[in-house]
């Protein structure tokens, strides 16, 4: 029954966590669709309103220096470069 739920709310990816390579899951509905978490149950947990206006405060200050700080390091970093190979080989 778990084991049901799981496939129909989320897919087990590859992500980062610092610079080690962990399994994570992306929701497929709910909320949070196409969101990465570490576990299936958050995809239709509520939503922290706190940490959602705390988020948006700071998109708007630093909006482009966060988007350049992911790009550079999706590029450079070694983790995440395996991780971006890891999960094209599990689309094959």
């Amino acid at each position: 029954m778990i084991f049901e739920d799981i496939i129909k709310e989320a897919r087990i990816v590859w992500a980062r966590k610092g610079n080690t390579v962990v399994k994570k899951v992306r929701c497929t509905s709910g909320r949070r669709k196409g969101r990465l978490v570490s576990k299936a149950s958050q995809c239709s947990a509520p939503p922290d309103i706190k940490k959602r206006i705390t988020l948006n405060k700071t998109r708007r200050r630093m909006g482009p220096r966060m988007v350049r700080r992911a790009q550079r390091t999706k590029r450079i970093n070694p983790a995440s470069r395996r991780v971006q190979s890891m999960n094209k080989a599990r689309r094959r």
